[in-house]
């Protein structure tokens, strides 16, 4: 069975940045060394072959804007948070795995989603049900089913630009129509999204040390509820 090559001209990009960190990685950018780093780029593409990346074929310069500057400003926001967690309550944080099962089926809005969470602080991705289209988080200072709800709505918020910056046609007209509807996780028409953080901002006004003893009557069935961590303490 014979594989779909690309052209040469949709793998130039690819194969120019891996010259360049050929070149970066050795510290020599002169010609020789250069030429060495194409043949191994040629043969890493040729050998090495992988499926190309599916594109929209549309892409949003103004959500893109919008969304570097709420992400800048997201990243230091949340990089305080953190900060105040680890000062005022330190080790009695309690945090949480918690699953997102996202809008797309898309490999690149499911990498870039996972990346932005992962940039800001306060989560890290854990697992991809690539199958599902379900992302797994390991969230800081989640204590409860409430505060795992607000982190999946944050990620979907986060899916939701990047739907708006280069998702397909189709997405978006869905996106929309979910706005228009009643949905939980419906968004605006912009690209900016919000902190991950959810639970920080209750220790600036106290340290609250106290657990609920009760869980919520009815927690979120879909996605998996989140699973919140013993006190190591």
């Amino acid at each position: 069975m014979t594989r779909p090559k690309n052209s040469l001209l949709v793998e130039l990009p690819l194969l120019v940045w891996l010259v360049v960190v050929w070149g970066a990685l050795w510290g020599d950018f002169g010609l020789g060394n250069l030429l060495v780093g194409l043949v191994l780029a040629l043969l890493v593409t040729w050998v090495l072959y992988l499926p190309s990346v599916q594109l929209s074929g549309r892409f949003d310069v103004v959500q893109f804007v919008l969304f570097a500057a709420t992400f800048v400003w997201q990243v230091a926001k949340a990089s305080v948070e953190v900060m105040l967690i680890a000062i005022l309550v330190g080790p009695r944080a309690r945090n949480a795995v918690v699953g997102v099962r996202l809008r797309t089926r898309s490999d690149l809005l499911l990498t870039a989603t996972g990346h932005t969470m992962t940039l800001i602080p306060g989560s890290l991705v854990v697992e991809v049900d690539r199958a599902a289209g379900t992302l797994y988080f390991h969230a800081l200072n989640v204590r409860d089913a409430e505060e795992a709800e607000e982190f999946r709505r944050s990620a979907l918020r986060v899916e939701a630009a990047w739907i708006r910056i280069m998702g397909t046609r189709e997405e978006l007209a869905a996106l929309q129509a979910e706005r228009r509807g009643d949905g939980a996780a419906a968004c605006g028409d912009s690209a900016a999204i919000g902190s991950p953080v959810t639970a920080s901002q209750q220790i600036v006004g106290g340290r609250r040390d106290d657990v609920p003893a009760d869980p919520p009557a009815d927690p979120p069935a879909d996605p998996p509820a989140a699973t919140t961590e013993e006190d190591r303490s």
